[in-house]
């Protein structure tokens, strides 16, 4: 069988033979990946590696590949938004699976094991700020897995169902998606210490997630419908704006992904903690050690 050609118009190589946006080159790219929103957040990991071998930043995208305990690991950064989620996954996926030379696919497929750490708000009384949410499954109200022809086969079709009735879904937004994270990953990386439940990941931060600023929202009421959401027993535990985006492309390129984050705004109880980002090297610590 012939193999894929990818023109140059839809693979985007730059002249140093990295990525377009990310800038890494495959050889960079190590097999366990950290994916983090904040820059910033990528040198509080690199200050955990036992060594560095290359760092690389363009835009929001930062990157430093090194060794943790004997761990080749790529620690990167992504922005804010699934939109931006979309660069970094299939960028790295690109990295890993075409031959930058040929421009085809690879005959044998690499797998990614990929972590998300992050921060969010909780929904429930048991989601205080400090605690650790490691998403089972992620709501995507962002709308960007519809566009992937494989969508049907990753999601869970069923609680797509059951979210859109609780929630009397205005169609207007858009069809939400049920992205599933890896089961081994989320039980590698969750142990018994982190809660686990649904997270909705948003595609904005303020009306998306029921703020109310001087744009009244549509639905006043959808933070209390998110809260009072049971299925198979589960609740949904926290808002953020990425996991859906993580654990859906992983799955449709074939990569191993989850998200973990800590809380630092419980909506429920209307409580916010600025001062997150020390505390959150303890989270850190934890994939480091686990992934």
């Amino acid at each position: 069988m012939e193999k894929k050609y990818f023109a140059s118009s839809e693979l985007i190589i730059n002249e140093d033979g990295s990525c377009f946006h990310l800038h890494l080159r495959p050889e960079q790219l190590a097999d366990r990946v950290i994916l983090v929103g904040d820059p910033a957040r990528v040198d509080a990991i690199a200050e955990f590696f036992d060594t560095k071998e290359c760092e690389v930043s363009n835009r929001e995208f930062h990157t430093v590949t090194g060794t943790y305990k004997g761990k080749r690991i790529t620690a990167q950064s992504h922005g804010i938004g699934c939109d931006n989620i979309d660069i970094v996954m299939n960028e790295l996926d690109t990295l890993a699976n075409i031959d930058y030379e040929t421009r085809t696919e690879k005959s044998e497929h690499r797998t990614l094991t990929c972590v998300r750490i992050g921060t969010c708000g909780g929904l429930q009384p048991f989601t205080p700020t400090g605690c650790f949410v490691a998403s089972v499954k992620s709501i995507g109200t962002d709308g960007l897995l519809n566009f992937y022809a494989g969508r049907d086969q990753v999601c869970d079709l069923e609680l797509e169902k059951a979210f859109m009735k609780h929630m009397d879904w205005n169609a207007k937004k858009g069809a939400p998606y049920v992205a599933v994270a890896d089961r081994d990953l989320l039980n590698q990386i969750a142990g018994d210490d982190m809660v686990r439940g649904y997270t909705v990941a948003c595609g904005g931060f303020y009306g998306p997630q029921g703020r109310q600023l001087r744009a009244e929202i549509s639905d006043p009421q959808q933070n209390e419908k998110l809260e009072s959401f049971v299925y198979d027993d589960m609740h949904i535990c926290n808002f953020e704006m990425e996991s859906s985006a993580v654990a859906g492309l992983a799955s449709l390129l074939g990569h191993r992904a989850m998200t973990c984050c800590m809380v630092i705004a419980n909506r429920y109880a209307k409580e916010m903690n600025t001062e997150y980002k020390n505390s959150i090297e303890t989270l850190i610590e934890k994939v480091l050690e686990r992934i």
